[in-house]
């Protein structure tokens, strides 16, 4: 686990997924240039449309990460009552000095950053921030808030530029995948996303501190939350690497050989959407949900149906035998 990948003069530390969610727009856009150069439309208007879906897609992402991932109630006490947000982290991680950089969640640019509570043995911060809900680039962002999100953008932009939708949700369907493959190597880096118990080969165990650790420590698997977390399945590597075959098949098969304008979109989401289902089951990090469906798999199933709907709608009919006449 790497949370931070680079830093710059020693100060500005840019976290792992954030890194690599911008690479994964930056590849995403350049593949959607060079498709829109090639059937002979503006590549600017590609452009454009990824710079609108990236800032619709990361504002929608955060939205549901905020009401649905579990963690609402922190995200309001921060900002109310500090005291009642629990990190469950060492004694000199919770006292060590201010990281100078503007990146590092929760920093203000005086005093301490948290404070140290010796009877329960957990940390809180120090300061009110009724904006960390906003703060994005610390992480925290759902998949499926940031695809409704950026879908939105998308139409708005496209119907203002006069781009056929549909064309471009084509390019969206393989663009998407790759960028998203990107993303989950993002989430390994960050710790985040982590997959269930397994001692086998395929075990990863994450560091001191880290998202499983602090987990296994909540049900009391771990002894202190500054252990080393016990072997899990890194599902993140498993999702990039689906996502990175879903954009290959969408992009060197599908595409060619689609019957409407649309197809590979709609290919995209239910092949996705069916990954993601399955992947579900084998993660361990708390994502909110009923019934022992994650909200992720509820959504799933919605956008499957849908994407069924439109199949359905965007199908060219069959044209009615014409009868000669005798």
């Amino acid at each position: 686990m790497r949370p931070q990948l680079y830093r710059l003069f020693g100060e500005i530390a840019f976290p792992s997924y954030f890194v690599l969610l911008i690479t994964g727009f930056l590849f995403a856009t350049a593949l959607g240039v060079l498709w829109a150069r090639r059937i002979g439309r503006n590549p600017d208007v590609i452009v454009d449309l990824g710079l609108a879906m990236l800032i619709a897609g990361v504002a929608g992402a955060r939205i549901a990460h905020v009401l649905f991932d579990g963690y609402f109630w922190d995200y309001v006490h921060v900002c109310t009552d500090p005291s009642l947000v629990d990190w469950h982290i060492t004694k000199e991680a919770c006292l060590k000095p201010v990281d100078s950089s503007w990146l590092d969640f929760g920093c203000s640019s005086s005093g301490p950053r948290a404070v140290w509570d010796e009877a329960r043995k957990v940390c809180h911060p120090a300061q009110r921030n009724c904006l960390a809900w906003a703060e994005f680039w610390a992480g925290g962002l759902t998949y499926y808030g940031g695809f409704i999100g950026a879908s939105i953008g998308a139409w708005f932009l496209l119907k203002r530029d006069r781009f056929p939708f549909w064309k471009a949700a084509d390019m969206a369907g393989f663009a998407i995948p790759m960028g998203l493959g990107f993303g989950r190597m993002g989430c390994l880096l960050a710790g985040c996303c982590f997959g269930t118990r397994n001692d086998g080969p395929l075990g990863l165990s994450f560091p001191p501190n880290s998202p499983a650790s602090e987990s296994q420590f909540k049900q009391h698997l771990l002894g202190a939350v500054h252990q080393s977390s016990l072997p899990v399945l890194p599902i993140q590597v498993a999702e990039s690497a689906l996502s990175f075959g879903i954009a290959a098949f969408c992009l060197l098969w599908l595409h060619g050989r689609k019957r409407y304008d649309g197809h590979v979109f709609v290919a995209f989401v239910v092949l996705y959407a069916i990954a993601r289902f399955v992947l579900e089951f084998w993660r361990a990090d708390d994502r909110g949900g009923i019934w022992n469906v994650s909200t992720s798999q509820w959504i799933g199933v919605v956008l499957i149906a849908f994407a069924l709907f439109l199949h359905k709608r965007l199908s060219p009919r069959p044209r009615p035998a014409s009868s000669t006449a005798p």
